[in-house]
């Protein structure tokens, strides 16, 4: 059986289908509702909060769409202004409102452009996903891939990666300084060193006696004369 994509009409359409099958783009999601005024011009398409209870926009377009950016930092803005009241609201949820909220663009692509932008944003969390709806024999689901993840969002997905795929990445070299090592002591000898001793002179020769016993002789001679 071969798979099919499939055409979808309009955002509307595709809120829906996302809505249903949310966990696939971020485990931990709880959707609060679509469509959210944040005031007059301004509305967010899905709201959600994470396992952490920060609250995630969800922007999203059925083409590509460099102008979405905009619109979700603009939504972004103002939900951070007055998330105490959106907690306060919509209290059935577990919405902290220490969290920064944090925004993510939902489309089929995005361009060169849309992606070099979003990596020079700081301050801002911000994921990209594009999307596909698939199907295959009666089944319907959405495909998704991410293009642009935050450095939150890219350690937390290598967190719930299974330990097995894990080890099957190579681990980043880690680089240690190099210090120069201190002179080693010269070893304590555990043993008294042995006694040196002072060489005895040798005994004059035997020659050399004999001249001395006649000397004294002689002397002994010469006293008995007188």
């Amino acid at each position: 059986m071969s798979i099919e994509t499939l055409s979808v009409k309009n955002e509307k359409e595709l809120e829906q289908i996302l809505v249903n099958d949310i966990s696939a783009v971020e485990k931990g999601l709880t959707v609060i509702g679509s469509q959210i005024p944040i005031n007059a011009v301004t509305k967010v398409d899905i709201l959600c909060h994470d396992e952490n209870g920060g609250l995630v926009i969800f922007k999203l377009s059925t083409e590509e769409d460099d102008s979405m950016l905009f619109e979700g930092l603009k939504a972004l803005k103002h939900l951070d202004n007055m998330k105490h009241m959106i907690k306060f609201y919509y209290q059935n949820y577990k919405i902290n409102d220490a969290e920064t909220p944090r925004l993510i663009l939902f489309a089929p692509s995005f361009s060169k452009t849309m992606l070099a932008i979003t990596q020079h944003i700081s301050g801002v969390r911000i994921d990209l996903y594009e999307w596909e709806y698939l199907k295959f024999a009666d089944q319907k689901a959405l495909r998704i891939k991410p293009a642009f993840l935050s450095t939150q969002t890219a350690g937390k997905a290598q967190e719930r990666k299974p330990e097995a795929v894990r080890k099957k990445e190579p681990a980043p070299e880690r680089f240690m300084p190099i210090t120069p090592r201190e002179p080693t002591p010269a070893p304590v000898p555990t043993t008294a060193p042995e006694p040196r001793f002072t060489p005895t002179p040798a005994p004059a020769p035997v020659q050399e006696k004999k001249e001395e016993q006649k000397k004294e002789e002689q002397k002994k001679k010469s006293l008995l004369r007188f």
